[in-house]
């Protein structure tokens, strides 16, 4: 198939119009029309890896019918500590019997201080990956040597770790290495026999999916078995996780365009959310999570005027994590991008930076838009755009 033919494959797999995969881009529904018809050369590489990304098409190649390259070799950066996190993850050493395991209540309260590093530090994966590696061999030694209720708890510890491990090395060029972090976890909350444990491995999954470009149905389905595990009038964690699952659905139904649907379970988050007295200690989950979500929902939804209208009513100070509000600011500059409001995104991207420079240095759609501000935006937006690639290491234009 030519090109053209290609973009239009797997644009109908998708089950996006040509409008939905335009606006994504940050095109045009006729830019579309004109690329799959041929009348369009094949865009430059930044753009195309953007297209291949809402694609959700993890070889370029794929696209081009050309040689093989991946977006996760050309579009990602890797951490300096990468390699060390992947070793310590597929190492899987056999426990000794003359190595004590860490108590339980020992071993959730470092898991807990893992999180306050990872949402409060700006350098979150260097901060965290200093930890990783240590807190990974004694949750697994714990899971192993532990019995009965202290190996339960023991487990859903080491999930929680899976989990950290899977967001340092999320939209780095280890895809494979981000699956199996998130199946470990998965496991690992099933042999805890842990609805709650599960029901977080299930959020995290469902990034997975994305990460690995399965299909909205796969996301769809988890989310729905596993919020039926759960009993949202029973306790507080119940309703933020059974909240957590509708705001999956919500985000996995955007994707595809499905509006009406994806407003529903977004409702239904929202009341979960409005039901608690506080947010969920390490998943966050609560109003202000679910309000800035909001931006990235309509933003999927090509409704570039109702993610800004969502994002001005939206207060992502009350977000208690630096790299959350950071992924929620390259959110809002993917509306504004969608608005085709240069200035506007590219403040908001250098705004994102200031809070967190590691949040933004990993972020696909904010290294394609800097490259492709450096090029299209107007005297002062490329200037801006250039100054932040310098920050970022992107090439130059």
């Amino acid at each position: 198939m030519s090109f053209g033919e290609r973009v239009e494959f797997f644009r109908k797999r998708a089950g996006m119009t040509r409008k939905v995969l335009g606006e994504l881009c940050g095109r045009s529904e006729e830019w579309v029309k004109a690329l799959e018809k041929g009348r369009l050369l094949m865009p430059r590489v930044p753009l195309l890896v953007r297209l291949a990304e809402v694609l959700e098409v993890g070889d370029l190649a794929e696209l081009t019918g050309e040689q093989r390259l991946t977006t996760a070799t050309y579009g990602k950066a890797r951490h300096e500590k990468a390699d060390e996190i992947a070793r310590a993850l597929v190492s899987y050493p056999l426990v000794c019997g003359d190595r004590e395991p860490v108590p339980a209540a020992e071993l959730a309260a470092s898991v807990r201080q893992a999180w306050m590093v990872w949402h409060g530090s700006a350098h979150q994966r260097t901060a965290v990956a200093a930890v990783l590696p240590r807190l990974l061999s004694d949750a697994r030694t714990s899971a192993r040597l532990l019995e009965g209720r202290e190996r339960r708890s023991a487990l859903a510890s080491l999930a929680q770790v899976y989990h950290l491990v899977q967001l340092y090395l999320a939209f780095q060029p280890v895809p494979g290495l981000v699956m199996l972090a998130g199946d470990r976890a998965m496991q690992a909350a099933q042999d805890a026999d842990d609805p709650h444990a599960i029901a977080a491995a299930a959020w995290y999954m469902n990034h997975v999916y994305r990460e690995a470009g399965e299909q909205a149905e796969a996301r769809l389905e988890l989310a729905h078995q596993v919020a039926g595990l759960l009993r949202p009038d029973a306790s507080e964690t119940d309703r933020a996780l059974w909240g957590l699952q509708q705001l999956a659905i919500a985000l996995s139904l955007a994707r595809t365009g499905r509006k009406g649907e994806a407003e529903h379970h977004f409702d239904l988050a929202g009341r979960a959310a409005d039901a608690l007295t506080a947010h969920h200690p390490w998943l966050l989950f609560g109003r202000a999570m679910v309000d800035a979500y909001a931006i990235t929902i309509y933003a999927d939804l090509a409704d570039a005027h109702e993610a800004t209208r969502q994002a001005d009513r939206t207060d992502l100070s009350k977000l208690p994590s630096a790299t959350r509000r950071s992924f929620h600011l390259i959110e809002t500059a993917r509306a504004y991008h969608l608005k085709r409001e240069p200035l506007a995104a590219v403040h908001l991207l250098n705004r994102a930076y200031e809070i967190s420079p590691e949040t933004i240095g990993f972020n696909l759609f904010a290294r394609s838009a800097v490259q492709e501000l450096m090029v299209s935006g107007g005297p002062t937006v490329r200037e801006d755009a250039r100054e932040l690639a310098g920050k970022l290491r992107l090439p130059a234009a």
